[in-house]
């Protein structure tokens, strides 16, 4: 299920409008199952199934259907493909949502091979890893690389201003007024957004400026957390956040502690002493005078 987890969480959100319900949307299906997250901006639902799921439902629902599960979900990505980039246009499936107690059940009617077909995604409340993995996390990531872009900008700004200073100051002058600007000052120009542009860049409202605007960044700042997690999962680190990933992990550097224990060679830089004992015959007896010449050694090694 690994792949499914991480196909979805590179996948854009979609704005979707089911009769009165306006709802944030993201799917990722294979040959293996599906994943889909819902949100309406108030509560975050989740399903994620495999082939058994898939084959045990398309019974109860398509009776006179008979197919691998591989062949309804095909037929899912079809249907869902269409609505999730074009709510406009959702083709020729009929979709609907219904709520039951904290469940999300989205509703699907169309045809396959000329029968009726009919899909229910169970969606259940999602975790708060989950929703932090998808929306809190790459919504922070997104915020800061947001404000890096801002400080560059600046920086850029400051640069502009020093060039147009040099020119001014050579003796050259503007053909057109109206193209004159004053030096950029930075802590005056966010106390104009705080009091002028900040109740209208903060109005989410159904969700649709965060979709229509901001879905590249979503997804590569989500495409480097999963290029991040992949590189700490190569290098034996783990994270706190997942038991699974820090259980694996720590067996894992255990391993290949033990191995570079047997693997590493005998140092060549000298050690402090510690107690002596007396020597123990291995391959051969060892003579006094030579003992003594071999600790000789050893002790001129450590002062030289």
């Amino acid at each position: 299920m690994e792949e499914l987890e991480q196909g979805l969480l590179m996948q854009p959100w979609a704005w979707l409008q089911l009769a009165e319900n306006s709802l944030l949307a993201k799917a990722y299906i294979t040959r293996q199952g599906y994943a889909l997250l819902v949100s309406d901006l108030q509560q975050v639902w989740h399903e994620q199934v495999d082939t058994s799921v898939i084959s045990q439902r398309a019974k109860e629902l398509n009776k006179r259907l008979t197919a691998p599960p591989e062949a309804f979900l095909r037929h899912l990505d079809d249907l869902l493909r269409p609505l999730l980039k074009d709510a406009s246009c959702p083709g020729t499936a009929t979709f609907s949502c219904d709520r039951v107690a904290e469940a999300l059940i989205l509703q699907v009617r169309s045809e396959l091979s000329g029968l009726p077909f009919y899909w229910n995604f169970h969606c259940i409340l999602a975790s708060p890893s989950l929703v932090s993995q998808h929306l809190i996390r790459p919504l922070m990531g997104m915020s800061l690389a947001l404000q890096c872009q801002v400080r560059d900008l600046t920086t850029l700004l400051h640069m502009k201003d020093l060039e147009i200073q040099d020119y001014q100051e050579s003796g050259a002058t503007l053909s057109r007024d109206r193209l004159k600007t004053e030096p950029f000052e930075e802590s005056s120009f966010l106390e104009r957004f705080m009091v002028e542009k900040l109740p209208e860049a903060c109005s989410v409202g159904d969700g649709r400026p965060f979709i229509a605007n901001l879905q590249s960044m979503y997804m590569a700042v989500t495409r480097q957390a999963i290029q991040v997690g992949q590189k700490h999962h190569d290098t034996g680190t783990y994270s706190r956040g997942d038991p699974h990933t820090s259980s694996s992990a720590f067996s894992q550097g255990t391993d290949n502690q033990r191995l570079n224990q047997l693997e590493e060679p005998v140092s060549s830089t000298p050690s402090l002493p510690g107690p002596e004992t007396e020597p123990t015959v291995s391959s051969g007896p060892m003579q006094k005078p030579q003992l003594l010449k071999v600790k000789r050694k050893k002790l001129r090694g450590l002062f030289s």
